[in-house]
């Protein structure tokens, strides 16, 4: 992995070196040419540490200097420190994009980046992984979805951006075009876009690495016939070689990621019952690694239904597969005694006190019978019951109670309700409380207020209900965040 940290206290020693010995200016010399250090000035955009904000840069190459003015130190010094600024900015870009978590936030800093090193002022960014692992992926800078469609239309073969993802010769260290309107065999279709899109340069950049391989390709765009200096492409080649090794982590996350909340999903109701005199909906979060929240809801004879919530501890592949071992349990008991809720988490206690004496988990049940609105109920250690409809907003009392696992036999009384026509019971799991991030009791308030404010044009639809909480008790995304805790929501409307 590229240490720019060290790279950089490297080339500052040699600045103290050099301005303690000005013999060293032929070896300079000699390492790096004159004509390429002048060609290594040209502005580029915008103001990162030592990168100076102008664009575009020239096409044309300026002469080398014949005569280097002033002391050969103070030339030595003045390479060094432009080295050394150009290292420390390209550290601070690096850990800008180290910094970055998500895949999405990753490929929008690359291309802020890579723009400000090669001094273009818009880009494009496309993620194709050469292996076909992984996902794909197209991202703009300074380019809306017309402009990137219109982007699009271009044969393939006929732009920069094309051939690198393509992996075709001579494309290892990015192309460069710094006229497109002015060559004579460009594509017809590649001049319209770009005189509609107004840009008249571009220069791509492969997205590789040799332990990640090919991901994708990135392509920066001038508006005035340019091109990157040496020393520019130099200092994007290292970030984007970088770059790809981060990218390369991230889409290894995003796929476990998906992996868990696809086993997650399989492990709870493919569909959810149909019983007359009463409508179902379920909403489930999955944490980053897997956690163990769970709901069910299963037809039982007589037209009765029974629903279940529960967590079971901690997160990850083991928390998972006890969850499902639950749930399938909890099934089974519910099918042979779920009238009896008590009895339903007896034998669930005393199950998981024998299999898995370690573990922790709590669990509420309800049986139902829609035709007479009945509910009765019993809870282990878990969150209560909101029933909302239009005269009440209220949680349902339910008795205090240890989680199972908690202690060595597990009884409490159940409670009965009946739910009027229209109301709604909210069946849900502490992670929505926690990911709030409040203490619980601000946390309960929370969620009585957001089930309040339901409109009355959708309380009748307990899918509108789950989804009305659910943005108001985790707005801005949090129902995606990273957090650790799941989120499960199952409303019961009564008609």
């Amino acid at each position: 992995m590229l240490d720019i940290g060290l790279l950089v206290r490297v080339h500052v020693d040699a600045l103290i070196v050099a301005q303690n010995h000005m013999g060293v200016c032929d070896a300079i010399r000699r390492i790096a040419p004159v004509g390429k250090l002048a060609a290594m000035s040209a502005p580029h955009l915008p103001k990162v540490a030592g990168i100076d904000p102008e664009v575009p840069v020239s096409t044309q190459t300026p002469a080398p200097l014949t005569e280097v003015p002033g002391p050969p130190g103070a030339f030595i010094q003045d390479r060094l420190a432009g080295w050394v600024s150009d290292l420390t900015t390209l550290h601070e870009l690096t850990e800008r994009l180290a910094a970055t978590s998500t895949l999405d936030t990753a490929l929008d800093e690359l291309l802020q980046a890579g723009a400000a090193l090669v001094g273009a002022r818009r880009g494009l960014l496309v993620l194709e992984p050469a292996n076909g692992e992984g996902p794909l992926a197209t991202r703009g800078l300074g380019l809306s979805h017309a402009e990137l469609g219109h982007l699009e239309t271009v044969p393939r073969a006929a732009t920069a951006l094309g051939r690198v993802l393509d992996g075709l010769p001579d494309t290892a260290d990015g192309i460069a075009a710094p006229d497109l309107l002015g060559e004579q065999d460009l594509d017809p279709r590649h001049r319209e876009v770009a005189t509609r899109l107004g840009y008249a340069a571009s220069y791509a950049l492969p997205l590789a690495a040799e332990a990640a391989g090919r991901l994708g390709a990135a392509l920066w765009l001038y508006d005035e016939p340019a091109e990157p200096a040496q020393k520019q492409r130099h200092l994007a080649g290292l970030y984007a070689r970088y770059a790809t090794e981060h990218l390369a982590r991230l889409i290894e996350l995003e796929r476990a990621r998906a992996d868990v909340a696809a086993v997650a999903e399989e492990l709870l109701p493919s569909r959810l019952p149909r019983i007359p005199g009463v409508q179902l909906a379920a909403r489930h979060r999955t944490g980053p690694r897997g956690g163990g929240d769970w709901y069910d809801a299963l037809p039982l004879p007589d037209r009765t239904l029974g629903l279940a919530v529960g967590s079971v501890g901690g997160s990850g592949p083991s928390a998972m597969a006890a969850m499902g071992r639950l749930r399938a349990s909890l099934r089974a008991y519910a099918v042979m005694e779920g009238e009896d809720p008590v009895a339903v988490l007896s034998d669930l206690e005393l199950l998981l006190r024998l299999t898995e004496p370690a573990r922790t988990a709590t669990a509420l049940f309800a049986y139902c019978e829609p035709a007479a609105r009945k509910v009765v109920l019993a809870g282990a250690g878990h969150t209560p019951p909101l029933i909302l409809g239009d005269r009440r907003c209220e949680y349902v009392e339910t008795t205090l109670s240890a989680p199972l696992g908690m202690l060595a036999c597990w009884e409490a009384p159940s409670v009965e309700f009946s739910p009027a026509p229209g109301e709604t019971v909210l069946l849900y799991t502490d992670g929505l409380l926690r990911r709030t991030g409040d203490a619980m009791d601000r946390a309960f308030a929370r969620l009585h207020s957001a089930a309040a404010s339901v409109p009355k044009a959708g309380r009748h639809d307990p899918a509108a209900v789950a989804d009305h909480v659910l943005r108001a008790m985790l707005p801005d995304g949090l129902d995606r965040s990273d957090s650790t805790e799941d989120v499960v929501i199952l409303a019961a409307h009564f008609d």
